[in-house]
């Protein structure tokens, strides 16, 4: 007998996480690092990181039920800033 299992993620009020990493990405003061000369081809990148709860449902389906989970957990954002450019969100990870 072969069960299927669908799991999906569903995150609470994605624009408030939206406007938390994007006031990292775009902070008002740039240290110059960036500016930095480097021997050969290596390049300096500016990083930026913060920790966000973010909230949500994750739901299991299989053909019988579904299960609707909440979920509260911390995750780390990390931007980068190349010379000459702007804030990238780069990397993203839940800490639990």
């Amino acid at each position: 007998m072969i069960n299927s299992l669908q799991i999906t993620a569903t995150i609470d009020q994605p624009e408030l996480l939206e406007d938390r990493v994007e006031k990292l990405a775009y902070r008002r003061y740039d240290p110059g690092y960036g500016m930095q000369k480097m021997p050969g081809n290596h390049e300096v990148l500016e990083t930026s990181s913060t920790e966000a709860y973010v909230n949500g449902v994750v739901a299991m389906n299989n053909s019988d039920e579904q299960i609707n989970i909440p979920f509260i957990t911390l995750f780390v954002f990390t931007c980068i800033k190349r010379k000459d450019s702007v804030y990238k969100l780069v990397w993203s990870s839940s800490l639990s």
